[in-house]
């Protein structure tokens, strides 16, 4: 019998905001420990809690990108459950009516596009965190900075079919969530969270299995191989006569394997109630208008007015706006270079290689976008060619240095001189007589060897072009 699995993602999206969702406690990353808090975020008798605005504005923003249903009126709750790192024994949360409703999120598969049904996006605050380094031997260590910071959490429709489609879905949310500003977007150091629910049933069944919930994947890899073995484990199981438990589990990506760690809860363990000290929230449409003024372009729709307006691919165009900083250089770059094609090149190539040798931010390299256009310039005005384009480029990022005037501290200018070249030309086949014979008698691959032999006697600054047109007019 043949199974298929069914997926559905459960997504914590960690707000770029100042403050903490109902105090005005920093949300600064790193800080040392148990120096963000307040009476308010650690749960004190007697604190009163107040929803951040900006909060709902970066909700907001999240449901018009992904065409959710936003609510006139939601309701806060208070979420029980007793854990080390959740002081007032509660958390606020969102529960039967959440801000955000019935949207969808967009994805890139093998087959296609595909829309994958978002259930709902609720407001709730973050726990503290639990340490069990070296540090609390037969302890554990409690911060609780991160108590009580901005969360949407995003959970999707059960109609992700394999780990492949759930890596594409926390991909495109990660790139929306980083265009829209509302979350760095960063898996490992957890400001995305990912938890999946995966069952599997024999194909053709409408009935879903039993489900597992399986947590700690801090990489999209980490998500591909922990369902991938989830999945397997399950219909393992089920072939061998074991009943599947309704569990929650770790990824462990050490072992490559998922290890129980709880019975899966129900919504009625954690005896909802609504929260008595918040009013619900009213979102009116000019609440909702204002917050739509302030939405950037989103990456869909810059992918495809690079195809359209600068006649781009739709590869080129898809890994230009793969990010929001790479897209604004790109397009800063053009002002001063007017070449797409050429721009697109140098930006997918040059550039993208120093980001990764570097790990800086685009915005930090010393190849501004003004420095790249000149050297667009000077290759477009045939001063000079792509190997010294190159060279310049490499030059300017370490130093910073105007383009132009690398250009002339190296000797990098292009040759047009079209007697200069037929003086290395004949230069050339003097030396190499042998090649030349091999040449005539057919081996014409030798054209190759012949370019490169000029090439290095120009110390690299001959035109390509004119030097081929030449070749071939001498040696045929």
């Amino acid at each position: 019998m043949d199974y298929e699995p069914i997926i559905g993602l459960e997504v914590h999206i960690q707000l770029k905001t100042k403050t903490k969702a109902f105090c005005g406690c920093s949300t600064t990353y790193g800080s040392e420990e148990n120096t963000q808090t307040c009476p308010v975020c650690l749960g004190m008798l007697g604190a009163l809690p107040v929803l951040n605005e900006e909060v709902v504005n970066f909700a907001i923003k999240l449901g018009l990108a992904t065409e959710s249903e936003i609510a006139s009126k939601s309701i806060f709750s208070r979420k029980n459950y007793f854990y080390p790192d959740l002081t007032k024994g509660y958390q606020i949360s969102q529960y039967d009516k959440p801000i955000l409703e019935n949207g969808k999120l967009e994805i890139e598969t093998e087959n296609g596009s595909k829309k994958i049904g978002i259930t709902r996006i609720h407001i709730e605050e973050d726990t503290g965190k639990s340490n069990h380094s070296e540090t609390f031997v037969n302890s554990t260590g409690l911060d609780f900075n991160r108590c009580g910071t901005a969360l949407l959490e995003m959970v999707s429709e059960p109609e992700i079919s394999n780990s492949k489609e759930a890596s594409a879905y926390i991909a495109a949310l990660r790139q929306l969530v980083r265009y829209l500003g509302i979350c760095d977007g960063n898996l490992e150091e957890g400001s995305m969270r990912c938890d999946a629910n995966i069952s599997v049933r024999p194909v053709g069944q409408e009935k879903f299995g039993t489900k597992v919930e399986v947590k700690n994947m801090n990489s999209l890899r980490n998500v591909e191989k922990a369902i991938d073995y989830e999945i397997k484990r399950q219909i393992q199981d089920i072939k061998n006569g074991k009943e599947i438990q309704q569990v929650t589990c770790l990824w462990n990506a050490e072992k490559g394997i998922t290890i129980p760690m709880r019975s899966k809860e129900d919504s009625d363990d954690y005896r909802y109630f609504p929260e008595p000290d918040l009013v619900p929230l009213l979102v009116n449409e000019n609440w909702i208008n204002e917050v739509e003024r302030t939405l950037p372009e989103l990456p869909s729709a810059k992918r495809n007015r690079f195809q359209k307006d600068f006649k781009l691919s739709a590869y080129d165009s898809g890994v230009l706006s793969a990010s929001k900083e790479i897209a604004d250089y790109f397009e800063e770059t053009l002002k001063f270079s007017k070449d797409p094609k050429q721009t697109a090149n140098l930006v997918m190539g040059e550039v993208m290689r120093i980001l990764k040798e570097t790990k800086l931010e685009v915005n930090e390299i010393k190849v501004t976008p003004e420095k790249l256009g000149e050297i667009l310039t000077l290759l477009k005005g045939k001063k000079i060619n792509q190997q010294a384009a190159k060279t310049i480029f490499d030059e300017v990022a370490e130093t910073g240095e105007k383009p132009e005037k690398v250009m002339k501290a190296k000797g990098l200018e292009q040759v047009l001189d079209s007697n200069e070249m037929e003086t290395w030309l004949e230069e050339v086949i003097a030396e190499n007589p042998n090649e030349v014979e091999r040449f005539k008698n057919g081996e014409r691959q030798l054209q190759g060897f012949f370019m490169g032999q000029i090439m290095k006697k120009s110390r690299g600054k001959a035109n390509p072009g004119m030097v081929a047109k030449l070749l071939n007019q001498k040696l045929n």
